[in-house]
């Protein structure tokens, strides 16, 4: 029978005391930890000019996360780049379009985003706006993704597949973190939320094996990349049903309760 004391979010520590993974803790009896699969780290401007990539060729620019927007303007700023008004923005989501205003005057600019927070959702508004020279802000994430090497490109892909004029530019790096150090390392449920998480528990542990330890992912391609990897996954979020990670979980360990 399966038995659930100890999780592992893959996520830092919410800030907030009413975050609904602390009510898991106090409403089953739960031990949670908050520990990053993966870390983020610059790329500097001397590593962005050997990409020999022109910010200023470009009339559009593609967003598929916060982290993107704040280490493009970083860029920008240690280039002494100054994006012209005219800029276009392609954002995955609102909120990552939201975000453009902690460095752009949001309403004097021409922001395209998804509603849905689906690739194929924010591939409407470039097919509609083939004609631009897009820059797309990507991770580099080479190593760490061997192990989902397909999932890397989404954006990419698709871009290619629309035939847009586009330039791929790693401003950040993604990179694993290091568990191997930590003898702690025991727990009844792993939570990811990327597929360079699913990459970055094998690169720690090559010969992990799931046995009785439940998985938990979110997004489709997360989903995708443990189910590649040969994980079972036992609990997906979002659904229609359960709209959060928490949610999902609750349902998750509720259900197990009832079979004891």
């Amino acid at each position: 029978m399966v038995k659930i004391k100890r999780i592992l979010v893959s996520q830092p520590k919410p800030s907030s005391e009413k975050s609904p993974y602390f009510d898991l803790e106090s409403k089953y009896g739960v031990k949670i930890d908050f520990k990053p699969f993966i870390k983020v780290e610059p790329v500097l401007s001397k590593e962005f000019r050997q990409q020999k990539v022109s910010i200023l060729e470009h009339t559009a620019i593609v967003f598929t996360a916060r982290t993107a927007v704040d280490h493009f303007f970083r860029l920008c700023g240690e280039l002494r780049v100054n994006v012209p008004e005219t800029m276009k923005y392609f954002c995955i989501s609102e909120s990552v379009a939201k975000y453009l205003q902690k460095y752009i005057q949001y309403r004097k600019r021409k922001i395209f985003f998804g509603e849905t927070n689906k690739l194929e959702d924010l591939m409407k508004y470039v097919n509609k706006h083939i004609d631009e020279k897009f820059l797309v802000a990507v991770a580099d994430v080479h190593d760490i993704n061997k192990a989902v090497e397909e999932q890397k490109d989404d954006i990419l892909s698709l871009m290619e597949k629309a035939g847009a004029d586009f330039t791929p530019a790693v401003m950040y790096k993604t990179v694993s973190t290091d568990f191997t150090k930590e003898p702690d390392f025991n727990y009844d449920m792993l939570v990811f939320f990327s597929p360079s998480g699913i990459a970055s528990l094998f690169k720690n542990f090559p010969d992990f094996k799931q046995g009785d330890i439940s998985v938990g992912c979110l997004g489709a391609t997360t989903a995708k990349a443990a189910k590649d990897a040969g994980l079972i996954v036992n609990v997906e979020a979002p659904t229609v049903e359960f709209p959060s990670m928490p949610a999902a979980i609750d349902a998750y360990l509720k259900e197990i309760l009832k079979k004891k």
